[in-house]
């Protein structure tokens, strides 16, 4: 029998809640509800959550603000929602630790397709059917078995997307990735039009390893074909 898992739901607009609620429910997850982002903090604090899909625009603490609090403690998956659908907004939420971003109104298929998404890379990070094995490139090791990363010696924190992107091109240092490689071998899922996506997560995992992010030692760009981890 699957393990429950609570997904937070988080939307001032109550009609949205319910009817994410009701999409959730019917696939078996167990739904919290917030109508701002200090109600998710709160609910976070005191339980178990395997997931949060957190709108972007709402009173007294909004979307944004919410989501780099909760990644000061939590590399827990976040889904953003907003009724905008520019790719400033989805470049921003995806800047400030978002995993995945949906714009309403959103197809329902849709929504709950990224949410199983999501938890199953979440976790399967701590699955022990992954291949073990440290990974390195000079001063940057992932420990697969630990899902830890080190940068010159310094512990790196980093979400699960990222640490699937940082796996993906440490364990094949050298090897240039295209940007359609890379989003299919870690979101799981067939690629259409990634490059912000992609391009958003590799600035935050520069800021992360590299000691200058402008000038970057590890994660390695090739013009016009994709990214590499340097073979140091």
């Amino acid at each position: 029998m699957r393990e429950v898992m609570n997904i937070l739901v988080c939307d001032d607009e109550v009609e949205i809640v319910e009817a994410i609620e009701i999409y959730l429910r019917n696939e078996s997850y167990n739904v919290l509800k917030a109508y701002d982002g200090i109600e998710a903090i709160n609910l976070l604090e005191k339980n178990d959550v395997q997931l949060i899909i957190m709108d972007v625009m709402m009173p007294r603490m909004d979307g944004v603000r919410a989501v780099m609090k909760i990644r000061e403690a939590s590399n827990i998956p976040i889904i953003m929602l907003s009724a905008k659908s520019e790719d400033y907004d989805k470049i921003t939420g995806l800047n400030i630790g978002a995993d995945d971003y949906i714009t309403k109104p959103f197809n329902p298929l849709e929504m709950i397709a990224r949410v199983k998404s999501q938890l199953r890379r979440y976790t399967n990070l701590g699955s022990m059917e992954i291949k073990k094995g440290v990974f390195k490139s000079g001063g940057l090791e992932v420990d697969d078995e630990q899902k830890s990363i080190v940068a010159d010696g310094e512990q790196v924190d980093v979400t699960p997307i990222e640490y699937g992107i940082i796996k993906l091109l440490t364990e094949s240092a050298g090897k240039v990735f295209s940007i359609e490689q890379i989003y299919e071998a870690v979101w799981k899922e067939a690629a259409y039009n990634p490059e912000n996506t992609v391009a958003v997560h590799i600035r935050r995992i520069r800021e992360k390893i590299e000691i200058n992010p402008k000038d970057p030692k590890y994660l390695k760009v090739v013009w016009g074909i994709g990214y590499k981890i340097e073979k140091l």
